[in-house]
């Protein structure tokens, strides 16, 4: 049986900035999107010249797919105009033809994925070579890439942290006199 798209939200949707969040924060948007794009990609039967099982390796359809799972949040929210599902079905349309040109351009496929190829602007190095790689197992995949993005996340926040700690201890602090 397959899972629905999540649970009842405790607060409003909101848009996700992913360059913004948290460890903590990234860890948890990655998997209830990856459950919600499962459950779309059932639900509406979409191959995946729409949407391909490495997604999440891309971040243009990381944003496209971000952005299509909160408009059917608001559009679903009991709170929302009877009228509101109609209107995501109407944009989902023009989703899923910007989905294929993301696809086609990223080059992921079926079994295979390789980095989206980068074109240099006048006056920057070459890009780097991408090469097809084969990924036998979908899930597996997903649950490295997710692991190695939280604790990339992790790193800076660290970083950051230790940044201030050091800020904070040699900055000097105002005398009571």
């Amino acid at each position: 049986m397959m899972e629905g798209p999540g649970p009842a939200l405790p607060e409003p949707p909101h848009p996700i900035n992913w360059n913004l969040l948290t460890a903590d924060e990234a860890e948890g948007a990655w998997l209830e999107l990856n459950q919600w794009v499962n459950w779309l990609r059932h639900t509406y039967g979409l191959p995946p010249a729409v949407v391909p099982p490495f997604w999440y390796r891309h971040p243009e359809l990381l944003w496209e797919l971000s952005a299509l799972h909160t408009h059917w949040l608001c559009a679903y929210d009991p709170e929302q105009n009877g009228s509101a599902p109609i209107g995501w079905h109407r944009d989902f349309a023009d989703a899923r033809g910007r989905l294929r040109d993301w696809v086609a351009a990223c080059g992921t496929r079926l079994e295979t994925d390789r980095p989206t190829r980068q074109t240099c602007w006048p006056g920057e190095g070459p890009a780097p070579a991408v090469d097809d790689v084969r990924i036998p197992d979908r899930d597996v995949d997903f649950v490295h890439f997710i692991n190695a993005d939280v604790a990339r996340r992790r790193r800076v926040q660290d970083e950051v942290y230790a940044a201030l700690a050091a800020d904070a201890a040699t900055t000097p602090r105002p005398s009571d006199d």
